[in-house]
């Protein structure tokens, strides 16, 4: 991972090549690698990354695209919205990783016939098919970031990531 260069110094914040700048006393600070929204992204990104070569190289997807395929994979039929819904991903991003699905033939589109403006998305028997064949390599991914943790720290690390996910959802709901 690429080192993210340091501001430059100012009056205020001098900093010499052996010490970092550091805010004034009176100013709020934050340590990034210390700062946990900060860690929990880069840590996901990481994890997206490695997943992502594996299935990026050998099926030309995307990790948008992926994502779509894997909730689709659990919960077919969903709509655009719903993949939206399930995946935290942003309308722009789902919209996008559909129109390319579509487009190779990984997913179908149908009208809902109750609502012509609702459209239901499956995924084809290709679409399946790589789905199938993803889904152990993903699984495989996980377990060899997993093996870094003892069974008992895996049963800690899933329930404290409900715990602070259920807070995330109660924060998001009070903005």
């Amino acid at each position: 991972m690429a080192a993210i260069p340091s501001p430059p110094a100012t009056d205020a914040m001098a900093a010499t090549p052996d010490s970092p700048a550091t805010a004034p006393d009176d100013e709020p600070r934050v340590e990034l690698e210390r700062f946990l929204p900060y860690r929990i992204s880069v840590l996901s990104l990481a994890v997206s990354q490695s997943i992502a070569r594996l299935y990026s190289e050998r099926f030309g997807i995307s990790i948008p695209e992926w994502r779509a395929i894997a909730v689709l994979g659990n919960y077919q039929p969903l709509t655009a919205n719903e993949i939206c819904e399930r995946t935290s991903m942003d309308k722009v991003q789902v919209s996008r990783a559909v129109g390319r699905l579509v487009g190779a033939g990984l997913l179908l589109r149908q009208t809902d016939r109750n609502d012509r403006r609702r459209a239901n998305l499956r995924l084809s028997a290709r679409g399946l098919r790589i789905y199938r064949d993803i889904v152990p390599l993903a699984k495989a991914c996980e377990a060899r970031l997993l093996s870094a943790l003892t069974p008992a720290e895996q049963s800690e690390l899933d329930r404290l990531l409900h715990k602070l996910q259920a807070r995330a959802r109660d924060l998001c709901g009070e903005a």
